[in-house]
């Protein structure tokens, strides 16, 4: 990136809602330049501390359940009520070029054209959990830009969606009714961290199914063990085509806010995710400058010519190459 911009003016420039500067720290954090990830870096550290009052929403879903339609419709509600809102939409990437799909943001009609609202498609790049490998930094840059609501919709829902729990103040399963067994498809770890679940679609002659799926739902809820001894997940019914009940779905995600921040959990939960952070960014971190030697990359190349062959076993040959670069052990 030509004449790369000094971060202490980057910052500042994010700090008055600059939506080019956002872009380009954004694009700056995905890189995978060495030098643009350190400006990143440099340019968050100097945004810290962040804005307080800010909500992270997850957003999680069966395919087919409407999640775009109805964050469009929920994020619009909210830029009319005065809020700031950012989406971060994780696209699918590609196979061949890693690249995104960039679909949510054609779909989000509203929300991409309105002056209070910033929705950032980001390819996952192979990332487990349904989020983008930098979506923990697209979203502390967008509360720095002055957004008061982040929203991060997920690609699915699945074992590995459970990741974006790590990062958000709660996480909203959304769900639609439908032939019967309202749980079929849904992994038992999703549902215990979902904080809310909404049945979507339930409007015309879809309603009364969806208020079924609901009752049934909250039977089935009743067996898992709440998130905290002060939350029971509510199921409500929504419809992200018609509005009806994204009210009241605020509404519960302000009353998730207010409990958990009476007992501490909101707090916790926040300074806990902070510290996985860090250690996260220091595997990484590791990972990436153990690697990065021509010493480290010719032992890797053997090793993965061993190893593709099935010759030798992936375990052992990992501890070879960590032994070969000097790296001490474990203590026993």
């Amino acid at each position: 990136m030509a004449n790369s911009p000094d971060p202490e003016e980057l910052a500042a420039a994010i700090r008055t809602g600059r939506r080019a500067a956002l872009s380009r720290a954004i694009t700056l954090a995905e890189s995978t330049r060495a030098d643009h990830r350190a400006l990143a870096a440099s340019v968050l550290d100097r945004l810290a501390p962040l804005p307080q009052g800010t909500i992270r929403i997850g957003i999680s879903g069966v395919p087919g359940a409407g999640k775009s339609t109805l964050i469009d419709a929920l994020g619009s509600m909210l830029t009319e009520q005065g809020h700031k809102v950012a989406v971060l939409a994780v696209d699918p990437s590609s196979v061949r070029s890693g690249g995104s799909i960039l679909g949510d943001k054609t779909r989000m009609h509203r929300l991409a054209s309105d002056a209070n609202a910033f929705v950032r498609p980001s390819p996952s790049s192979g990332t487990l959990g349904g989020v983008a490998a930098k979506t923990r930094e697209t979203m502390l840059l967008c509360e720095a830009a002055g957004f008061d609501v982040v929203i991060v919709e997920t690609m699915g829902v699945g074992q590995a969606e459970v990741a974006v729990a790590g990062m958000v103040d709660l996480v909203v399963l959304l769900m639609i009714a439908g032939g019967g067994d309202e749980l079929q498809g849904i992994k038992k770890g999703i549902l215990e961290i979902a904080d809310i679940v909404a049945l979507n679609k339930a409007d015309g002659e879809d309603r009364p199914r969806a208020e079924r799926a609901a009752s049934e739902l909250r039977s089935a809820l009743n067996i898992l063990s709440p998130p905290s001894p002060d939350w029971r997940v509510p199921v409500l019914t929504v419809s992200g085509a018609t509005g009806a009940g994204l009210d009241a779905l605020w509404e519960t995600v302000l009353r998730h806010r207010a409990v958990h921040q009476a007992n501490g959990a909101w707090q916790a939960r926040r300074a806990g995710q902070r510290i996985g952070w860090l250690k996260a960014s220091l595997d990484e971190a590791l990972r990436r400058r153990v690697l990065s030697g021509k010493q480290a990359r010719a032992a890797l190349a053997e090793a993965e010519a061993a190893v593709g062959t099935g010759s030798r076993a992936p375990t052992a040959v990992a501890e070879e190459i960590l032994d070969r670069l000097g790296l001490p052990g474990e203590p026993t």
